[in-house]
């Protein structure tokens, strides 16, 4: 079996930097009072302090946007719902029902859970055949390494791990697990009112075996976002896909999105609401797909 080199390093990579982080975040992030209101150690203290727990790891890290495309390095907690509306050679079209989005859930001082939603597809070839089914289920883990929040110096440091099950429909299914390790960061530049930040990953999906069909794709996502008059986010996000192994292997694709995301606006004392869109669009010789439009809608709380 061929060695899988780019994945033992980036695998690698993340063994490394989460033993020699842990310290600094620690110390980085407030100390966490078990006698305090959000610290006790019970399972009813700890369902009962949720939210004073949520609310004291959103306060020690950044709170810019999530963009549209790029998996922020933020801790956040959210429902949230997608659609992507995709435009590929020779007249055929995909679109996807929720996008694998889904809960967002911040279950302790550094730690967030994404359980999601799998989203109904409906591929369109251009002959008319088209097939349609749910995908699979998706989680991701995030854990924060480092972060302080615009008074402190505006930064954060994140480690993900996703894994997708092999539940969807026949028809869309990839019929295997696949696991992707991912390092996140960001830096930003200004107040909580206004400002500018970087937000970039850099991921690679590994399949428990059929490689040959899947590929080991690794993306590097970034986001450019800017702020502005409180509500305002626009943003221009870059996605470099080298497809290592697969059917395209050695091949490379490169999409901008700009964007405009419009929020948080407060619905209750707790209750946000985000609405945002981005239009993706493949430029030089390799692609995928064409074009793409992705709307998407939140409940941060």
């Amino acid at each position: 079996m061929k060695p899988l080199k780019p994945t033992l390093v980036l695998l690698q990579a993340l063994a490394l930097a989460v033993p020699a982080l842990a310290q600094s975040a620690a110390d980085a992030l407030p100390a966490f009072d078990s006698a305090a209101p959000g610290g006790g150690a019970d399972s009813g203290d700890f369902f009962q302090n949720w939210f004073a727990r949520s609310d004291a790891a959103k306060e020690s890290q950044p709170h810019w946007m999530t963009p549209v495309v790029t998996v922020t390095p933020r801790l956040e907690q959210e429902y949230r719902y997608d659609q992507l509306q995709q435009y590929k050679s020779a007249g055929a079209q995909s679109s996807n029902y929720g996008l694998n989005k889904g809960l967002e859930l911040i279950t302790s001082a550094n730690t967030e859970l994404i359980v999601g939603q799998p989203g109904y597809v409906v591929n369109n070839a251009p002959k008319g055949v088209s097939v349609s089914g749910w995908a699979d289920e998706t989680f991701l883990l995030k854990y924060r390494l480092l972060s302080a929040n615009e008074e402190n110096g505006n930064y954060i440091v994140t480690a993900f791990m996703g894994v997708s099950v092999p539940t969807g429909d026949p028809a869309i299914t990839t019929n295997h697990y696949l696991y992707t390790p991912t390092l996140a960061a960001g830096k930003g530049w200004g107040t909580r009112e206004s400002g500018f930040d970087i937000q970039s990953t850099l991921s690679m999906t590994v399949p428990d075996r059929d490689m040959a069909r899947l590929g080991e794709p690794i993306v590097w996502n970034t986001a450019f976002q800017g702020h502005f008059s409180r509500y305002w986010w626009p943003a221009l996000e870059t996605q470099l896909t080298h497809f290592a192994s697969g059917p395209n292997n050695g091949r490379n694709q490169t999409v901008l999105t700009p964007e405009l995301i419009v929020g948080r606006f407060h619905v209750t004392d707790r209750l946000n609401f985000v609405l945002g869109a981005g239009y993706e669009k493949t430029v030089g010789g390799f692609k995928t797909f064409n074009n793409a439009w992705q709307l998407t809608a939140r409940t941060p709380f």
